[in-house]
């Protein structure tokens, strides 16, 4: 069983209502979602957020967001996530990587990949056939990192 995993997935969620959400993350994270292990989560908005905000209260692995600028420079809704995850003491980590392009495709492509480095599998919920989901997926297939994949 992994040590630690990578959620990753799309920005846009609003073609699925948040039940149909919870349904699919107690389907596919939950088995891999126990005390022994990391999760690490890109705190943006969308799957990043609806992930955060599943696992806090469904849960018992550690849980380590990680930003590619500050977690004030996050959508609110990613922030809401975060602030309820600390509420419930459920956040292990914060880390902020303060890229110098922050917003900007390569600063997320960056924090997504570190990441990924440190995950021994990635699962993805990417929407559409190109997106930054993707990008990550196949990150982790060049580093030879297994992936479970759920198209939403």
């Amino acid at each position: 069983m992994p040590g630690a995993i990578t959620i990753t997935g799309a920005r846009a969620t609003d073609h699925r209502r948040s039940d149909e959400y919870w349904a699919i993350f107690n389907a596919y994270p939950a088995p891999f979602a126990r005390a022994d292990v990391a999760i690490y989560l890109g705190g943006a908005s969308a799957i990043d957020a609806l992930a955060l905000l599943w696992l806090s209260s469904e849960a018992q692995a550690s849980l380590i967001v990680a930003t590619s600028g500050t977690l004030a420079d996050q959508p609110s809704d990613a922030r809401r996530a975060v602030a309820s995850a600390r509420k419930h003491d459920r956040l292990s980590e914060l880390v902020e990587l303060r890229h110098p392009r922050h917003p900007s495709t390569k600063s997320y492509h960056a924090r997504n990949r570190w990441m990924v480095d440190r995950s021994d599998l990635v699962i993805g919920f990417p929407k559409g056939a190109s997106s930054g989901t993707w990008y990550t997926l196949n990150y982790a297939a060049e580093q030879g990192k297994p992936r479970l994949i759920h198209p939403i």
